[in-house]
């Protein structure tokens, strides 16, 4: 794996890990957070991928766009578009004032997020 791939992959961890910790936090929970870092762990082991296959992608939070550029190279992946269309959502309009996620919100975009990472996790061979 190359490095900057590298750095890609602990970036999405560390959302990974973000998201599942306020997802489970029994005192002030975020479970805003919990989505928004849910929606940043997809991105970036999209972003990964693409990286890791010389694809250039700028600088997006669209994951329908870098989900276009993956399937150039695995057309397959493209039965993720579902997954990705609940996540993408949680990149900004939970952020501010007008929308709150809940904690079923919060465990079901984990859980497709867990998805989406274990599908690259396993082609990035981690």
């Amino acid at each position: 794996m190359k490095s900057l791939t590298r750095e890609w992959v602990d970036k999405a961890d560390g959302d990974f890990a973000t998201a599942q910790r306020e997802l489970r936090a029994r005192k002030t929970p975020n479970y805003d957070a919990a989505c928004f870092h849910a929606q940043q762990c997809a991105e970036k082991y999209l972003k990964a991928f693409l990286q890791e296959h010389d694809v250039e992608f700028g600088k997006t939070h669209n994951l329908f766009m870098l989900l276009d550029k993956v399937i150039t190279v695995v057309p397959i992946l493209d039965t993720l578009r579902q997954v990705l269309q609940v996540l993408t959502v949680f990149a900004v309009d939970y952020r501010y004032p007008g929308e709150t996620a809940d904690k079923a919100m919060a465990a079901e975009a984990v859980k497709l997020c867990m998805e989406v990472r274990g599908r690259f996790r396993e082609l990035l061979g981690e």
